[in-house]
């Protein structure tokens, strides 16, 4: 089964310093149809302009991903992790049994854009960690890239689920293919360009396939692309 969600599709919040695109119910978009796809209980597209952000706010129980598209990110916690994140750069946090992070534009010339992601944990009431990585795109380059796992995979991030997320750059005409096992789903999300998905359905930039019981599925880029796939139980 898969269904295609179309970038347009997506709930818009526009405050002017923040243009948010959320793929599930989340903040003032109420939709109790719409809350999570498996795991996956948030997906958040954003843009902050330079010199804004979230301030100090709460977290608990949520394994969180952040992914840079274009920009710089200056993130602070109470774990006391300071730093900045460009782009190509993975942050994973566990909010587990609670933490404040504030989230930044560090420049204040260029506007930001990246992805947020909040996965349930498998377990609640752990211990709050943070980590962070860079993946070129030359690692990207013609794969499938786990930069999240939870199981060890190459240089992934871990994370608390029974999950792994893959980044993706293709050149046009270029495909790779994914396999899994029965009785799992595929999160397939486009960053930057178009796919051709193995069965004729076309993503384009922003556009989502949430996928089940297909257990290999060949993505195709009609020109040069980037995307994430996730695949989960």
């Amino acid at each position: 089964m898969m269904q295609i969600i179309r970038s347009t599709e997506r709930h818009t919040n526009d405050h002017g310093w923040l243009l948010s695109k959320f793929s599930f119910s989340f903040a003032d978009y109420y939709d109790p149809s719409n809350r999570n796809f498996g795991a996956l209980r948030v997906f958040n597209d954003d843009v902050i302009q330079p010199g804004t952000g979230f301030g100090m706010h709460p977290h608990a129980d949520m394994e969180i991903m952040t992914y840079v598209i274009d920009g710089t990110l200056e993130h602070k916690d109470s774990l006391g992790n300071t730093g900045v994140i460009e782009a190509g750069e993975v942050q994973r946090m566990t909010a587990g049994t609670g933490i404040y992070h504030s989230e930044y534009n560090h420049s204040k010339t260029e506007p930001l854009r990246l992805l947020q992601l909040w996965f349930l944990p498998k377990h609640k009431d752990l211990e709050p960690s943070w980590e962070q990585k860079r993946f070129s795109k030359e690692q990207q380059a013609g794969k499938l890239l786990p930069v999240i796992s939870g199981e060890p995979q190459g240089e992934a991030l871990s994370i608390h689920q029974d999950l792994s997320v893959y980044l993706s750059s293709l050149e046009n005409g270029q495909s790779v293919a994914h396999k899994q096992a029965e009785q799992r789903r595929m999160y397939v999300f486009v960053i930057k360009g178009s796919l051709t998905l193995g069965g004729g359905e076309r993503l384009d930039n922003g556009d989502t396939a949430r996928i089940q019981n297909v257990t290999e599925l060949i993505l195709t880029a009609n020109e040069p692309t980037e995307f994430m796939l996730i695949d989960m139980a």
